[in-house]
């Protein structure tokens, strides 16, 4: 017996989806500038956990978006997800196809740092003061925010491995500003917290 077939014109005529390329199925991928590299060279890596970070701040700015208190937050780490996004791209382009050299623009501008620096004096004098080791944890949003905070410290080690092992340059301003990132983030999951009520955890033996 042979099955009936139902024809669907639309679909016949559909062009194939940009979202998948095929190219990477072997496990290669494109840097800007059109080399391909392995997908687990370091370069690759470093550029994958800003990415990651970058999906971990999209969450935490959704979550900040809905606090009252906290949309100041929610539009830093707007601008925040953007910044990641142009590092991401300077991490994906080697040096030969990119501005580089001491007089290339910088990626991340000092604005850019200071507005998180501003952030974090202004928390830090909301929140109680601290006196011991914090444990992640709390509300869920601040918990999230946690997740965030180590995310970028893996992000920023990343960074630093694939500079030292490969000897390439990265703009300075990249990890001046995961730096500050993970500072604005560790105070930002205290002051959620605070702002929900609830006391941070304590470190003890």
């Amino acid at each position: 017996m042979v099955a009936n077939l139902i024809i669907f014109p639309d679909i016949c005529l559909m062009k194939k989806s940009f979202l998948y390329t095929r190219t990477g199925d072997e496990g290669m991928t494109s840097l800007v500038g059109g080399s391909r590299v392995p997908k687990h060279s370091m370069r690759v890596c470093a550029y994958g956990e800003v990415d990651e970070l970058n999906a971990h701040v999209g969450l935490v700015q959704a979550l900040c978006a809905a606090i009252d208190g906290a949309a100041d937050d929610a539009a830093l780490l707007h601008q925040a997800s953007a910044r990641l996004f142009d590092i991401g791209a300077h991490l994906a382009t080697p040096a030969a196809k990119g501005a580089d050299g001491p007089d290339a623009p910088a990626v991340v501008t000092a604005s850019d740092i200071e507005a998180l620096e501003q952030r974090i004096d202004a928390l830090d004098s909301t929140v109680a003061p601290q006196r011991s080791f914090i444990l992640p944890g709390g509300t869920v949003e601040a918990s999230h925010t946690h997740v965030a905070r180590a995310v970028c410290r893996r992000a920023e080690r990343a960074i630093l491995a694939f500079t030292e092992t490969t000897g390439e340059r990265v703009d300075p301003s990249v990890l001046r500003y995961i730096n500050r990132l993970s500072d604005y983030l560790f105070i930002l999951a205290r002051y959620l917290n605070h702002l929900a009520g609830v006391a941070d955890i304590p470190w003890s033996k």
